[in-house]
């Protein structure tokens, strides 16, 4: 499982290569939990590129029902259906019935497009957005892997689909799900690691500038950021350097940049307050 995570870039630690592999045999969901930006829904990607399976995507709000995560009809295609077997002189109660409610009339949402796919991978994405009500219908879903549609009876996956669940832990989710999963704290890599992911995933840019760009990174995690920046955005400021043609990085340029790396302005107020210069003299030293 880790060679083949890696083989699409992206690199895992034994936990998290444990998780995955217990996952496809015990058909549990891993649950991800961690700050945004540290990979945990690009492990949904890898898992889907290196399984070769369709990544299907339930995004998760505030508000977020059944309906918009399972199945609903499509009533304008079922109207007119009716209006032509009425011009057609059907009058036949029944049939008419059995007939707006057959599968071509349904509409799958993720939930139930992960079921009837074969095989597939399901990233419920951002789940501690969601409501209680949710998540309480998720862990029924995700139980069984099956579910009921009223008129057409219960529907079952014939192989259940892999599923990651991510929380950036904006509330707690309930204990009855995580029991469900397989638990994956995701934390800020070392400098190690993350210069081996932005090596990996960015062999282009130089690697002087993937190295300075990941000690300053590693730096700001210490500021007592607001939204510390994440993988994601380390690969974003080295991006963003190598698109001005930088091969490297001094402290003028690099607070000049600061937007590629920092979302927020009291972060970026608090980062201009670092030494750039002392800390890319220290790593060269």
């Amino acid at each position: 499982m880790r060679a083949r995570l890696e083989e699409t870039g992206y690199l895992v630690d034994d936990g998290l290569a444990v998780a995955c592999f217990l996952a496809l045999k015990l058909h549990r969901p891993v649950f991800c939990e961690g700050d945004a930006g540290v990979g945990k829904t690009a492990l949904a990607s890898a898992l889907a590129e290196a399984l070769g399976a369709p990544l299907i995507r339930l995004q998760c709000h505030e508000g977020i029902d059944a309906s918009q995560a399972l199945y609903e009809w499509d009533f304008p295609r079922q109207l007119l259906h009716l209006r032509a077997a009425e011009a057609a002189g059907v009058r036949d109660a029944d049939r008419l019935e059995r007939e707006l409610y057959d599968r071509r009339f349904l509409l799958a949402r993720p939930l139930l497009r992960a079921l009837q796919t074969r095989p597939s991978v399901l990233l419920v994405d951002e789940i501690d957005r969601a409501d209680d009500e949710f998540e309480a219908f998720l862990l029924e879903v995700l139980s069984e892997f099956q579910v009921t549609v009223p008129e057409l009876g219960t529907l079952r996956a014939e192989e259940p689909p892999v599923v990651v669940l991510t929380s950036n832990r904006t509330r707690e989710v309930h204990d009855a799900l995580k029991r469900r999963c397989l638990y994956h704290w995701f934390g800020h890599p070392d400098f190690a690691r993350e210069l081996a992911i932005v090596r990996r995933r960015l062999p282009e840019v130089s690697a002087r500038l993937a190295e300075q760009v990941t000690t300053l990174v590693q730096a700001l995690r210490g500021k007592e950021l607001l939204k510390p920046p994440g993988v994601a955005e380390t690969l974003d400021w080295v991006r963003a350097l190598d698109a001005l043609g930088a091969s490297e990085v001094d402290a003028e340029l690099a607070v000049a940049t600061l937007g590629a790396v920092l979302k927020y302005r009291e972060d970026t107020d608090r980062a201009r307050t670092l030494d750039f210069a002392a800390v890319l003299a220290g790593r060269a030293t």
